[in-house]
Formats: C-alpha cells, structure tokens, sequence
C-alpha cells in the first residue's frame, strides 16, 4: 500500500494524552513501513499528531482541505502535498482517490461521515479498499455496539459487517491493513 487515509479528530478528545499517543505511533509505524499519510490537512488535534508521526519518522503526507473552511492557524505548512478542493464532498472524494485503505480513528462527527461514505462505498463497489477502525481505549465500542444491532436488526448483512476491521493498537491496524 503506498496511501492510507486517516481519519480522525482535529481535536484532542478528552483522553487526550491517550488519543495523541496512538495517533503519533501509528504515524511513526507508517513511515517506518513506508506508507505515506492522507488527511485533512491539519496541524491540531488528532490530525496533527498523526501527521507529526509521519512527517518526523521522514515520510510523505498530503493534505486534502476544502477552500475557506478552516483558519490558516488550522494548516500544517510541512506537508508534502497540500490539495485545496471546492467542498467537503470534494475533499472526501480527493482523498478516497489518493488512497489504497483507510484507518479511522477517533473523531467527531466528520470522522463518523468518512467512515461510513468509504463504507457504504465499499459496500456497493466502488472501491475494495481494506478499511480499518483503531478503538483506542475503546473510544468506538458503542458505535460499533449500534452497528451490530443494525445487523441483528437485519438492516446490515453479515457480508457488509465484515468489510471494516476493528483493532486495538495502531501496529495490528497496519498488520491488518496492509497484509496481502
């Protein structure tokens, strides 16, 4: 894999010291494995401790951001690539292009909307990208829980269930994400 999109917070969540620990280690684990960084192009949050992992361990990361929506405060100026893109669904878009998986890790609401835009597109096709959910401290355990419902609810089958894989630490999501 030379791409893997993250997702994830541009806020530092409440576990913070947790949740920038396993951001930056996953960021570090990727370079080391040569895998370059997709996001959103932020300096703060989870963003910005994912892209610190990456750039600091010598590898490539690329920004996707839409034109006006965030301060220039928001912006990394170190990034390899910083793309600059007309709306949300653009930059969604843009980064699903640039990769070749995706990790997601906690976030907000925005992180929740890639989540489920690359899997329900995986779902119908339009890419078969392997697609990874980093549970730190258990941060995703009640989404996860919901989702399950909704297939024993028979609204999501057992085949679509298994097109995301949860992992506990940032070196089993690579594991998972980039074995053959």
């Amino acid at each position: 894999m030379k791409n893997l999109c993250v997702f994830c917070g541009s806020k530092s969540g409440a576990s913070t010291t947790i949740y920038f620990e396993a951001a930056w280690l996953l960021g570090a684990e990727m370079a080391a494995r040569g895998c370059s960084l997709v996001y959103g192009g932020g300096a703060t949050g989870l963003m910005g401790a994912v892209a610190d992992g990456v750039i600091k361990n010598g590898c490539t990361a690329i920004g996707v951001i839409p034109n006006g929506l965030f301060p220039p405060s928001f912006l990394r100026n170190d990034l390899t690539e910083l793309h600059w893109v007309s709306s949300m669904s653009a930059r969604k878009e843009l980064m699903v292009k640039l990769s070749q998986g995706f990790a997601v890790l906690p976030g907000g609401l925005g992180t929740l909307d890639e989540l489920f835009e690359v899997w329900t597109n995986r779902q119908i096709g339009v890419h078969s990208y392997p697609i990874g959910i980093l549970n730190t401290a258990k941060y995703f355990d009640r989404l996860i829980g919901a989702i399950q419902n909704l297939n024993q609810e028979g609204f999501v089958g057992s085949e679509h269930m298994e097109l995301v894989t949860v992992y506990a630490t940032p070196r089993d999501l690579l594991d998972g994400l980039l074995s053959p």
